[in-house]
């Protein structure tokens, strides 16, 4: 991995593959290596150059108070730093609020942005589920390691996936480990946090979608199907049978609705 930096954090990124730049942008608590298991060879095969990277907060260690802001304007230092722009964007999760702002304040940067798994404000079961994980880093209570698999295979993937049991045992073992509580990871939350932005979306001007999960518990499709009706001609599309983790449970439709997208504009 190579680094840039930005004031005193340094942002870790990786380039792979040639061709028009795509920059991908992981969620809360999440690894840039994720998407190299399906996103990065499809875009790849897809005559891209992949561009990941850490966000703010992801990598172990001390971290100082960030809030959104800060994730926004290290995403676009990147851009501009690897002379990626206009580049297209993919985010999940709170990378795709990332997304949302990036595409809002810093239109010139991107020529086209997918939102996975988004949402434009937070609603009270969201500000429930979050708060009650940031309390759980600042007070440092951990649940067993298997326990701690069970609840993340439970709450981020699709029922379609668990009900075989092959698939549901290797999620869990794959799941299982201690809890993050690290700082990193409480102010990564505490970012989700958003107020609603619904109506700053409408000025949105970035060719866009909306890839919703259908059996997303996490950030539900009707919290995304609101960010695609907010921002005019973006386009909304829904993957049946996975939950919040459903760039890796079904990754061969959801690397099509991005390359199918993306080849729609072409430089």
């Amino acid at each position: 991995m190579h680094s840039v930096r930005r004031g005193d954090h340094d942002i870790t990124y990786t380039r792979q593959g040639a061709g028009e730049p795509v920059l991908l942008i992981m969620g809360s608590g999440g690894s840039s290596r994720t998407w190299d298991a399906y996103q990065v060879p499809a875009l790849v095969r897809a005559g891209h150059e992949v561009v990941t990277f850490e966000n703010r907060g992801s990598v172990p260690g001390p971290s100082q108070p960030f809030g959104l802001d800060d994730m926004v304007e290290d995403t676009a230092h990147l851009i501009e730093a690897l002379g990626l722009a206009p580049c297209r964007v993919v985010g999940v999760s709170l990378g795709a609020i990332v997304a949302q702002e990036l595409a809002l304040r810093h239109p010139r940067l991107l020529r086209q942005a997918v939102f996975m798994a988004t949402r434009g404000r937070t609603d009270a079961m969201r500000r429930a589920i979050v708060t009650a994980e940031i309390e759980q880093t600042q007070t440092g209570s951990t649940t067993s390691a298997a326990h701690r698999g069970i609840l993340l295979a439970t709450q981020n993937l699709s029922q379609s996936t668990l009900k075989d049991d092959f698939q549901a045992q290797d999620w869990i073992a794959l799941l299982e480990g201690p809890a993050d509580t690290s700082e990193g990871y409480r102010y990564q939350l505490e970012s989700t946090l958003v107020p609603n932005r619904l109506k700053n979306y409408g000025a949105i001007e970035v060719p866009c979608t909306v890839l919703a999960f259908g059996d997303d518990i996490i950030t539900p499709p009707h919290l995304g199907r609101e960010v695609a009706d907010a921002i005019q001609g973006c386009r909304y599309v829904e993957i049946e049978q996975c939950g919040h983790y459903g760039y890796l449970e079904r990754p061969a439709s959801v690397n099509a609705a991005l390359t199918d997208f993306f080849a729609e504009r072409q430089p």
